[in-house]
């Protein structure tokens, strides 16, 4: 036996990772009577507090508002001007707490559970070594279980040149000290169009450079035109079908050239990839456990890992939904799982809705871009749902022919559609795109995930004159009114 090797302590729980994820572990642990450690390496809040969710909506905030308030008038002569980029970037600093997690420990540290800062590794069955910042080693070992709570990272693409280029990440391009230039944004996924949104209405000059057909080719096809319409319109110059083959900085200072497939090359002052993500599980101990460093982990719809009977992986790192609202989500019913199976509970509610089933990650999760406009889906796309075998139709509308988006903006422009399983008569999902329709997306929630049989949706009465009377007109195509 090693004598150096510190005595191990013991909790009920032990979560790697303090995110929204494993902070919500944690604290469905600790309610439940449970005791529970978290282990965190970087910031108490997570990717979500510091680099992603937040900083990226207060930089876009201020880009929507100005886009929207444009399209009134009587507003629009008072809103001419550029954005304060100052004003702006400091108003992201505070939601990021200047990069300062005292108030999230704190927040944790009122839930009862014990924080160990430092790098937490698996070390076999049910035990995790911390190695804290200053060297100090604390074995923790877990009664019931270890919450793998760890997220994503971005990846960076095998590019010639990239490696000492200095390109951003999601990380650069929301927590950037300056606007620069001219920026390079390449991917057209989420990161890639919310930031190009950003930028460009902070006074970069973007060109966004995207591999596929279309911008966000997750969502229904006309999400991605719709976005890409607008920030065309607002200047930005969007390639798609283009691929990039090279980068040059010399140095690893000054312009970036980017090389592409067509023997074209584009110039920038920064570059931002957006090409992907990768689980933080390289360097967690799962090779002690059987378990391949780096891999997603599989989990049931509890969260366990499978084959074990005490890890659970929650989050980002089981690839079901890399949505920080999901992570939330997922935690809850881990939580709940977790405390089930310590208290002895003979029979879980793993049923598609019981209370520990994350049934929603594959039937129900909720996303909104923050573009302008704005792209919202729940639920399945028509393709997913006619690639599911389900018997469906979809229903599509102009959500430019209510009377709230016209009040809304002059020249509205947005789309709607419904996909409707019609064996059932349910909505399988919706997508909405246009301006304020984030607002509409928690009632499309609702009724994919409740399963509410379209004759009761249509005895749900949208006020007039709101954006939301779409539902209305949505409802009008499918039951055959063309009025």
């Amino acid at each position: 036996m090693d004598s150096t090797r510190p005595d191990p302590v013991e909790y009920d729980v032990v979560v790697i990772g303090a995110g929204p994820t494993g902070e919500n572990v944690a604290d469905r642990v600790r309610a439940a009577g449970l005791s529970a450690a978290v282990v965190e390496s970087e910031l108490v809040g997570g990717e979500c507090s510091y680099w992603a969710c937040m900083p990226s909506k207060a930089l876009l905030r201020p880009a929507i508002t100005r886009a929207d308030a444009r399209k009134v008038p009587g507003v629009r002569q008072a809103v001419g001007g550029p954005l304060d980029a100052e004003a702006v970037l400091a108003h992201r600093d505070a939601f990021t707490s200047h990069w300062n997690d005292d108030g999230q420990v704190a927040w944790l540290d009122s839930t009862g559970a014990r924080f160990y800062r430092g790098r937490g590794r698996l070390h076999g069955p049910r035990e995790v070594v911390v190695e804290s910042p200053e060297g100090e080693h604390h074995v923790l070992t877990a009664r019931h279980a270890v919450a793998v709570c760890t997220g994503s990272r971005a990846v960076l693409p095998d590019l010639p040149g990239l490696g000492g280029a200095r390109a951003w990440t999601s990380r650069e391009a929301t927590s950037a000290r300056a606007v620069p230039g001219r920026l390079a944004v390449v991917g057209g996924g989420v990161v890639g169009v919310e930031m190009a949104t950003a930028w460009q209405a902070l006074g970069s000059r973007v060109t966004l450079l995207v591999r596929g057909g279309g911008l966000l080719p997750r969502m229904e096809p006309f999400v991605g035109e719709h976005i890409a319409d607008a920030l065309t319109a607002a200047g930005a110059d969007v390639r798609l079908n283009t691929d990039v083959t090279a980068v040059v900085r010399d140095g690893g200072t000054g312009p970036v050239t980017l090389v592409l497939a067509d023997g074209d090359r584009v110039e920038a002052d920064e570059v931002l990839f957006a090409t992907g993500r990768a689980p933080r599980t390289d360097d967690i101990g799962l090779d002690t456990v059987g378990l391949t460093p780096g891999s997603w982990l599989d989990v049931d719809d509890t969260l366990r890992v499978d084959g074990s009977d005490w890890l659970y992986a929650v989050g980002h790192v089981n690839h079901r939904a890399l949505l920080t609202h999901q992570g939330k989500y997922q935690a809850r019913i881990a939580g709940a799982a977790i405390v089930a199976r310590a208290q002895g509970v003979p029979l879980l509610e793993t049923d598609r809705w019981g209370a520990h089933s994350a049934t929603a990650d594959t039937a129900g999760a909720p996303q909104v871009v923050f573009t302008d406009p704005e792209a919202a889906s729940v639920g399945l796309s028509l393709a997913e749902a006619e690639a599911a075998g389900h018997r469906v139709r979809a229903v599509d509308h102009d959500i430019a022919s209510v009377a709230g988006a016209a009040l809304y903006a002059d020249g509205y422009r947005g789309h709607a559609r419904l996909v409707v399983d019609l064996d059932r008569d349910i909505l399988l999902g919706a997508t909405f795109v246009g301006p304020a329709v984030s607002e509409l997306l928690h009632s499309a929630t609702i009724a994919v995930v409740g399963e509410v049989p379209v004759d009761r949706l249509w005895h749900a009465v949208p006020s007039y004159p709101t954006i939301s009377e779409i539902w209305l007109r949505l409802l009008e195509v499918y039951r055959g009114y063309q009025g």
